[in-house]
């Protein structure tokens, strides 16, 4: 089955609401638990499903996620796999910007005509998730489907923030609600299952991953709805009405990484005894960049509830509930709580880290005798001793020249240099 798919992975659009993560990258190049980046999660379920033709649509900032993929997914040279990047690009067709999610599809679907292929799986660039798409497919085959939408059973109170399908008992979507206040939630319920429904998981959510038959999605994209730049807000809505357009049903963990407030959080979960995204599940491993690091080395410091990413040097005295990232250097005497540091992009030797004090300018990492909580460290920060940083949901959310603040969480921006004794929060 595998031979008749092609996955393509949607960059996403400017990524304002992860700012100032994506300053300088796309979103699918922001790197998450410690080693790996955004996009590493759908190229390794692709991979782990066994679809390895992969396209992803990038426009903003594509610089670095060019870069990873291509040094990351090397295929043998005997097979058909690959994982290509499409780029916004001005053709004798068309000269603007991709301006949605179907308008992306439909400027690049050129491309697709070059591979043989009978089912195209969308996919975002931008969740956390494990999932076997055989199984969505086959579902999608056996139900004689032109469109099928991954749902996962939310709460009334979460129902608000997605896309909202009405389904009926053959699984088919009658009917499609985005973003529902409260009060027009009545009637929007559907038959999850005796389990999800136990839980008062009643509503059934757009996951933005959807399986398209080859003909009807050229059909959807480029005759029906020509003007039409949106799959989730305006194509799939309005085809409900002449296609077939069915529900996979996925109960397994998701989680949309759509600003600091869930990327925060999706990753210190990965600290938890049982975490909800297993890294550890061998049947479901993430691929990532392999970059022959040497092991971290820990000196004289108490960890609980920590990933520590390879080729770290740390002498803190404490991390606790922290994801640690790769290259990272922590100093003697700081105390690290609840924080992802992403660690550096290569190591400073012992002349670079004496120069960069003759400078003025403390060496890559974190100093002596810090105190760093609630905080995201974007990568290749320098962060000086005795410096104080303290996220508090009693911050306003604001944006100064080293740092952001939101959701109460401190982000220090990428390639900051933060001086001596300073204080934030």
């Amino acid at each position: 089955m595998s031979k008749q798919v092609i996955a393509i992975i949607l960059g996403g659009g400017a990524g304002t609401r992860l700012y100032p993560l994506t300053a300088s990258r796309s979103k699918p190049a922001v790197p998450i638990a410690g080693k790996y980046r955004l996009v590493d999660i759908p190229i390794s379920n692709c991979i782990n499903s066994n679809i390895t033709r992969m396209y992803v649509l990038t426009q903003f900032n594509s610089a670095s996620l060019n870069k990873h993929i291509k040094n990351t997914y090397h295929f043998s040279i005997f097979s058909s796999a690959f994982v290509d990047i499409l780029a916004a690009e001005q053709t004798p067709d068309n000269a603007g910007w991709f301006q949605g999610t179907a308008d992306a599809v439909r400027q690049s679907f050129r491309h697709l005509t070059q591979q043989e292929y009978d089912y195209v799986l969308v996919l975002s660039g931008d969740q956390l998730y494990q999932m076997d798409f055989q199984h969505m497919i086959q579902s999608h085959i056996d139900a004689e489907a032109d469109v099928s939408i991954a749902t996962i059973p939310v709460t009334a109170k979460d129902a608000t923030d997605f896309g909202i399908m009405k389904v009926a008992a053959d699984k088919s979507i009658t009917a499609f609600i985005e973003k529902p206040s409260t009060d027009l939630l009545e009637g929007w319920a559907s038959d999850t299952g005796e389990e999800m429904q136990q839980a008062g998981r009643n509503y059934l959510a757009s996951m933005g991953i959807y399986v398209f038959s080859k003909g009807v999605l050229h059909k959807l994209l480029n005759e029906t709805y020509r003007e039409s730049t949106d799959f989730g807000k305006e194509i799939l809505p309005k085809s409900i009405e002449n296609h077939k357009v069915v529900s996979y049903q996925y109960e397994g963990y998701w989680t949309d990484i759509g600003n600091i407030s869930s990327f925060f959080e999706a990753n210190l979960a990965l600290t938890d005894d049982l975490p909800p995204f297993n890294l550890f599940d061998r049947n479901n491993a993430i691929y990532s960049r392999a970059r022959m690091l040497p092991p971290a080395k820990i000196n004289g410091t108490t960890l609980n509830r920590t990933i520590i990413a390879e080729g770290c040097i740390i002498r803190a005295a404490s991390i606790e509930n922290s994801v640690i990232g790769i290259r990272s250097r922590i100093g003697e005497g700081t105390v690290v709580q609840h924080c992802y540091m992403m660690g550096s992009d290569y190591f400073e030797t012992i002349d670079e880290m004496n120069r960069a004090r003759e400078r003025g300018m403390p060496p890559i990492g974190i100093g002596n005798n810090c105190l760093i909580q609630n905080a995201i460290i974007d990568k290749n920060c320098r962060i000086g001793h005795n410096v104080q940083i303290k996220g508090d949901q009693s911050l306003e959310n604001s944006d100064h020249e080293l740092y952001t603040v939101k959701d109460g969480i401190v982000v220090i921006k990428k390639n900051a240099i933060i001086p001596d004794n300073y204080i934030i929060g």
